[in-house]
């Protein structure tokens, strides 16, 4: 398929059984073979690649913060840009359902495809093709990374940041959703009562909708001052 050929492209590499680059574009619901064992796989060959790299890039950092680094690189929301930098959606077999649902543009069923492509190159190819690609495809999230860096959300660090003031946690309020029910939007407030503070954030879930207010939050919180 040309657009399988457009990808593998992408990846920089060819792979000599095109048959598992197809399967580990194939969701469950499409029927079998499909991806899930390949996802297996690419997780852990993922891991490992992430592993030696950091290890190799950050000498004087301890263990705890390499592990750290790593977790951010593999976590799905990662793995779903990467994907989506791609347009693996594009290619993605789904089941009917899915294909209504919107199954295309799921940041989990993008996230596991991706580790299922790592998955079939490393069976195809080896470790050593796996790494390659996986390090293309990282290069610019390895090269942003900042050790020094805390990895917290927003709304973590928003209440850490209220609670060494001795402040109550903020409220978070849905105000709007809009959309169909595969592709909402929410909109959702973040109240600092005595901060008089309140912020508005949006996103595809709210759970994004409430780190994106109170990232916003966050900005204002040192600003004004408390009611007496």
């Amino acid at each position: 398929m040309l657009n399988q050929q457009r990808l593998q492209q992408a990846l920089g590499y060819s792979f000599n059984q095109p048959a598992l680059l197809t399967r580990a574009l194939t969701h469950r619901s499409h029927g079998s073979p499909h991806n899930e064992r390949l996802e297996f796989l690419g997780d852990g060959v993922l891991n490992c690649v992430m592993a030696a790299e950091l290890y190799r890039r950050f000498p004087r950092q301890k263990e705890g913060d390499l592990s750290r680094l790593r977790s951010s690189l593999v976590r799905q929301e990662s793995l779903a840009r990467v994907g989506q930098a791609l347009d693996l959606g594009d290619l993605l077999l789904l089941g009917e359902g899915e294909l209504k649902s919107g199954g295309h543009t799921r940041p989990s069923i993008i996230a596991d495809a991706l580790e299922a492509i790592f998955g079939a190159v490393y069976t195809d190819g080896g470790y050593p093709s796996a790494q390659a690609v996986i390090l293309t495809l990282y290069a610019t999230a390895l090269d942003e990374l900042d050790p020094t860096l805390p990895d917290k959300d927003a709304k973590t660090r928003l209440q850490e940041l209220l609670q060494a003031r001795r402040l109550a946690v903020p409220e978070y309020v849905v105000v709007s959703t809009s959309g169909a029910a595969h592709d909402q939007s929410f909109e959702v407030e973040c109240r600092i009562e005595k901060l008089d503070v309140t912020t508005r954030g949006s996103g595809s879930s709210r759970r994004l909708a409430e780190q994106d207010a109170a990232l916003k939050a966050i900005a204002l919180a040192g600003k004004p001052k408390a009611r007496a």
